[in-house]
């Protein structure tokens, strides 16, 4: 029997939820025969004002016959995961009812989003909207499919649970829409993007109990940010669709959707209808494949994009910060980027136009499987905080024993401390801005050649553990949990000494002890403004 909540509590709780957090995130989802090694990417950039940036180990674990799993509403918000499955939710989470619970659960790694499990299961978010307000068929959608369909199962039930449970990208899916089709979804719609190693899929769900989820084609990329972007779709291939059986019908009862047409069904055109374009979706295609020259200004862009050439790990990283360098929307050019080029100025005046990488980013992840490896192996996820131009990124497993300290160590809410992984990475963000001309230089100087030593080693180290685990399995699963532990410590220690020389350099407007130096166009400005 379909559970329906329709209490003021609840409303009252997505509303909070609503009014502290924008819609922001970017992901990118890449098949294999896109990527220069052979594996699959995931990427989330978690664009957040008030995020938990805490990041937890949930330990796979056996469940005795009959046990039971709470459904939690706003589950990942402060909470204190420490001592799992012993925990109180408090005031923070609504518990809204139960499932059945499964004999075993996989561990994962828990943050503001759940997103990689030891099986080499991944995945990201992005938020999106079920309709557009400012027209009445907007209204009608969002109204319908939210408002009056309020379900128990929120993204980060569903992520949690299909991380929990899922082998195969394939199988989190079916997961997750099983489990929408029985107790509805609660919140606004979702972009999921999915993989495992071999397949990356895109999931789209729009409320209710109305899904969609397509498989990228191994050679091609996708791109969401906060618009839901599943308009093809083949029905009759399993291999590449599923979805929710009633998704034609219940359109065509609303009267969203006539078959008579002649037009294709386009499940985001009719569950979430464009108006305009998104100019993220714009920078990302130009990025990926710039012999396109896609013009700006289009509603929709291509669904998949097939990569002028075969990426990285470095070249996904760099898109996921980008500011629009070299366009005419580029943020460290201008009066808006104040005398030093600074491109985390307000992007909503000015002309200035939101990018990829926002100063809002809480932590990006760039979850990398390699099919071919064990499961344990392959489970590799790149991981930073902060936004994404002026921050560091460092390799682990969900199969770690053990996490450093820093990652789950103080509050956006609390004061600034030098132990935790955020603030530091904050700390070098915000350095940063004194002389962002200068001191992204520095940055970039200090970072990159260290990144680049990551980017040779890992692969090695993940050879070495795969022959070393058909030996013995937990000798190479410490291999890597080692040195991910170690790197990581070792990358905290370096940031907060970069913030620290960032500060002393630039600190005062002061640069040896000179004086403000403004660039003469940005002197030339202000004397005009007299």
């Amino acid at each position: 029997m379909r559970l329906k909540l329709r209490v003021f509590l609840l409303a009252a709780v997505f509303l909070f939820l609503l009014s502290s957090t924008a819609f922001t995130c970017t992901i990118f989802a890449v098949g294999k025969d896109a990527m220069a090694d052979g594996s699959t990417v995931i990427t989330h950039n978690d664009d957040s004002s008030v995020a938990d940036f805490r990041l937890w180990i949930i330990p796979a674990m056996d469940w005795p016959e009959g046990s039971m799993r709470d459904i939690v509403l706003n589950s990942h918000n402060y909470i204190d995961y420490g001592n799992y499955p012993y925990v109180d939710v408090g005031s923070k989470g609504v518990v809204v009812g139960q499932i059945p619970q499964v004999p075993h659960t996989y561990q994962y790694f828990h943050s503001r989003y759940s997103f990689i499990n030891e099986m080499g299961v991944a995945m990201g978010e992005t938020t999106c909207g079920q309709g557009n307000t400012a027209t009445e068929l907007g209204r009608e959608i969002r109204q319908v499919l939210r408002t009056d369909s309020w379900g128990i199962i929120d993204c980060w039930t569903a992520q949690d649970i299909a991380l929990e449970r899922a082998t195969t990208a394939r199988e989190a899916v079916k997961i997750m829409g099983d489990l929408i089709e029985e107790y509805g979804w609660y919140g606004s719609g979702e972009c999921i993007n999915i993989t495992d190693g071999d397949e990356v899929w895109v999931a789209e769900f729009y409320g209710n109990d109305i899904w969609v989820a397509v498989r990228v084609p191994d050679d091609m990329v996708f791109v969401g940010a906060n618009t839901m972007r599943i308009r093809d779709v083949e029905w009759d291939n399993p291999d590449y669709a599923m979805y929710s059986p009633n998704i034609i019908s219940f359109a065509v009862e609303r009267g969203w959707y006539d078959p008579d047409s002649g037009e294709p069904f386009r499940p985001a055109d009719v569950y979430a209808p464009r108006t305009g374009m998104n100019i993220r979706e714009w920078r990302a295609s130009n990025l990926l494949a710039p012999s396109q020259n896609f013009e700006y200004g289009q509603i929709h862009y291509p669904q998949f994009i097939k990569p002028d050439k075969k990426l990285t790990v470095w070249d996904i990283f760099t898109f996921s910060g980008d500011w629009y360098e070299g366009t005419e929307f580029d943020l460290t050019k201008g009066f808006g980027a104040g005398p030093f080029g600074d491109p985390f100025a307000s992007y909503v005046t000015g002309g200035r136009m939101r990018p990829i990488g926002i100063p809002l980013t809480c932590y990006l992840q760039i979850s990398q499987i390699k099919g071919w490896l064990p499961p344990e192996i392959k489970a590799l996820v790149w991981f930073g905080y902060g936004a994404v131009g002026t921050a560091y990124h460092t390799p682990l497993w969900p199969s770690m024993a053990e996490l450093p300290e820093f990652y789950r160590t103080g509050s956006r809410y609390e004061e600034f401390r030098r132990d935790s992984g955020w603030w530091t990475a904050t700390y070098v963000q915000e350095m940063s801005r004194l002389r962002f001309k200068d001191a992204i230089v520095d940055i970039r100087n200090f970072r990159d050649p260290k990144m680049q030593i990551m980017y040779d080693t890992v692969p090695k180290l993940q050879e070495l553990a795969a022959e070393l685990y058909e030996v013995d399995k937990e000798a190479a699963i410490a291999i890597l949990s080692d040195y991910a532990y170690n790197t990581a410590v070792a990358w905290q220690a370096d940031w907060l000494k970069l913030g620290d020389r960032l500060l002393g350099h630039y600190a005062a407007d002061r640069v040896n002890f000179g004086g403000t130096n403004y660039p003469k166009e940005w002197v030339d400005a202000l004397n005009s403004l007299k």
